[in-house]
C-alpha cells in the first residue's frame, strides 16, 4: 500500500517537471524585464479602465529658456525686429559720448585712432515693467542680442572694435516707464583729411561722424541729448606732437542717393603741433649747415683741400636732413612749410660751393693773364734811368698751380695791385726813349669773398624773417 503511494506521488513529480521546462530552443528572459513587463500591463490595465485619467508629467520649469527678467520685460511677446512705434514718427535717440583717450594721429596714413564712450537714450515702450520703487534694471550684452537697439556705425572708419576684457564692455539699462540706456566702450581708427601745407607750423581739425546705417530720418532722429555739453573728456589726455585746443560737436543731414537722408553727428577736435621737436629735429641743424658753409670765405682760396670737403660736407648733411623729412611724411603733391625752409638751406650752402669754383677759376685766368703780361715786357737787366721800362708790383714768382701757400706776405692780404709802365715807341742805343705810354691794371681776385662774406649772411637772415613771419 505504501509503495503503491510513493509511486504514484513520483509520477506527478515527474509530470509537474515537464510542464515548467520550456522548449528547446528559448531563452530564458531575465527577471528585470518580466517585471518591467508585468508592471507596464498593470498601468494598461489601469488605464484602460472606465473613467480612469492619463498621468501626464508636469513640465520642468527649471529648463526653461528665459529668465525672471525677461519674463518681466515680456521679450517673447513682442517682435524687436522692429523699431519702437512702427508707423509712426522717427524716434528720436539722443547721444552723448565721453572721449577716454586719444592715442594716436598718424600724418602718413591720414588718420587717428580714439578709445571712448558712447551712450544712446531713448524710449521703447515695450520695455516698461511694473515697480514698486521705481528703480532700473542692469543687464550686460546678453539681452542686447534680444531686443531692438540703433545700429550706429562710424562714418569713414579704418578699423573699430567693442573691447572684450574681462566682458563685453557693453551695458543695458532700463527703466519702468521704458527708457533705455545703452553704452559701449569702442576704439576707432578714423580718417582725417589733413593739410600739411604748413607743416611743421600747421593746425588740424579732424572729425569723427556718428551715422545710422540703416534708419533713414523719417525712422530714426539722431541728436545730441546735452547739445555741446554732450560731449565730454579727460583732462589727462595729452599727445606728444600735438596740443588740443578744443573739442565741439556738431550735427548734419547726410544725403544718399540710393537710400535718403540720414541724420549724422560730428565730433570735432582741432590741433595745434608742438614745434619745439622739429626745431631741435630739422631747422636748427639746417641752419647750423648753412652757417658752417660761409666758413669757407675766410679760407685762403689758394686752400683747395681745405674749402672744397668743407663745401661738399655741407651739402650732403643737407641731403640727408631733407631725406629724414620727407621719410616720416606722406607723398603729398604740395610743397610744405618745412621743405621750403630746407630747400631753401640746401640752395645756400650749394651756392657757396659754386661761388669758390667761380673764385678758383677767375683767380686762375687772372694768373694766366698776369704770366702773358710779364712775358710781354722788354728785358731791364742793366738799365738804370727812369725812362727804362719799370716794374712795380706786389706779385709772386710762384707757380700758379702750387696749393697751399700759406706763408704768403702781408701783400697778399691786400688786393693785388699790377703797376705795369711799358714804354712804347723808338728807342736808342743809349737806351733813350722818346715816347713812353704808361699803363696801370688793377686786378683783385678776392673779392668774391669779400661780397659772399656780407651778402650771403644777409640774404639768409632775410629770408628767416619772411618765413617766420609768414608761417609762425
Amino acid at each position: 500500500m505504501q509503495t503503491d503511494v510513493l509511486v504514484l506521488m513520483c509520477v506527478w513529480l515527474v509530470e509537474a517537471a515537464g510542464r515548467s521546462v520550456p522548449p528547446r530552443g528559448h531563452k530564458l528572459e531575465p527577471y528585470r524585464n518580466s517585471r518591467a513587463r508585468r508592471e507596464t500591463a498593470r498601468v494598461d490595465a489601469g488605464t484602460h479602465k472606465s473613467g480612469s485619467p492619463i498621468l501626464k508629467r508636469s513640465p520642468d520649469m527649471t529648463k526653461s529658456g528665459m529668465t525672471k527678467s525677461e519674463q518681466l520685460l515680456r521679450i517673447e511677446d513682442h517682435d524687436f525686429t522692429m523699431r519702437p512705434g512702427f508707423g509712426g514718427p522717427a524716434i528720436p535717440v539722443g547721444v552723448d559720448v565721453q572721449v577716454e583717450s586719444l592715442d594716436t594721429i598718424s600724418e602718413v596714413d591720414m588718420d587717428f585712432t580714439m578709445t571712448l564712450y558712447i551712450r544712446h537714450y531713448w524710449k521703447d515702450e515695450r520695455l516698461s515693467f511694473p515697480s514698486t520703487n521705481n528703480q532700473s534694471m542692469t543687464f550686460d550684452g546678453r539681452l542686447v542680442r534680444k531686443i531692438w537697439v540703433p545700429d550706429m556705425f562710424f562714418v569713414h572708419s579704418k578699423r573699430s572694435f567693442i573691447h572684450d576684457t574681462t566682458t563685453d564692455n557693453v551695458m543695458l539699462r532700463v527703466y519702468p516707464d521704458g527708457k533705455v540706456l545703452y553704452s559701449l566702450r569702442v576704439t576707432v581708427t578714423a580718417m582725417c583729411n589733413m593739410d600739411l601745407s604748413r607743416f611743421p607750423l600747421d593746425t588740424q581739425t579732424c572729425s569723427l561722424e556718428i551715422e545710422s546705417y540703416a534708419y533713414t530720418d523719417d525712422d530714426l532722429m539722431l541728436y545730441w541729448k546735452k547739445g555741446n555739453e554732450s560731449l565730454k573728456t579727460d583732462d589727462r589726455i595729452s599727445l606728444s606732437q600735438f596740443l588740443i585746443q578744443k573739442f565741439h560737436t556738431t550735427t548734419k543731414l547726410a544725403f544718399y542717393s540710393s537710400t535718403g537722408w540720414y541724420n549724422r553727428l560730428y565730433i570735432h577736435f582741432t590741433l595745434r603741433r608742438h614745434i619745439f621737436f622739429f626745431l631741435l629735429q630739422t631747422y636748427f641743424p639746417a641752419t647750423l649747415m648753412v652757417m658752417l658753409s660761409w666758413v669757407s670765405f675766410w679760407i685762403d682760396r689758394r686752400a683747395v683741400p681745405a674749402r672744397v670737403p668743407l663745401g661738399i660736407t655741407t651739402v650732403l648733411t643737407m641731403s640727408t636732413i631733407i631725406t629724414g623729412v620727407n621719410a616720416s611724411m606722406p607723398r603729398v603733391s604740395y610743397i610744405k612749410a618745412v621743405d621750403i625752409y630746407l630747400w631753401v638751406s640746401f640752395v645756400f650752402v650749394f651756392l657757396s660751393v659754386i661761388e669758390y669754383a667761380a673764385v678758383n677759376y677767375l683767380t686762375t685766368v687772372q694768373e694766366r693773364k698776369e704770366r702773358k703780361l710779364r712775358d710781354r715786357l722788354p728785358c731791364t737787366c742793366g738799365l738804370s734811368h727812369p725812362g727804362q721800362v719799370m716794374m712795380n708790383t706786389s706779385f709772386s714768382d710762384m707757380d700758379v698751380n702750387t696749393t697751399g701757400n700759406y706763408g704768403m706776405t702781408e701783400s697778399t692780404e691786400r688786393p693785388e695791385r699790377i703797376l705795369a709802365q711799358l714804354a712804347m715807341g723808338d728807342t736808342r742805343a743809349t737806351g733813350q726813349v722818346k715816347n713812353s705810354r704808361y699803363v696801370t691794371i688793377w686786378i683783385d681776385t678776392h673779392a668774391i669773398d669779400k661780397y659772399s662774406r656780407v651778402i650771403f649772411p644777409g640774404a639768409y637772415t632775410l629770408f628767416n624773417i619772411i618765413y617766420w613771419s609768414i608761417y609762425s
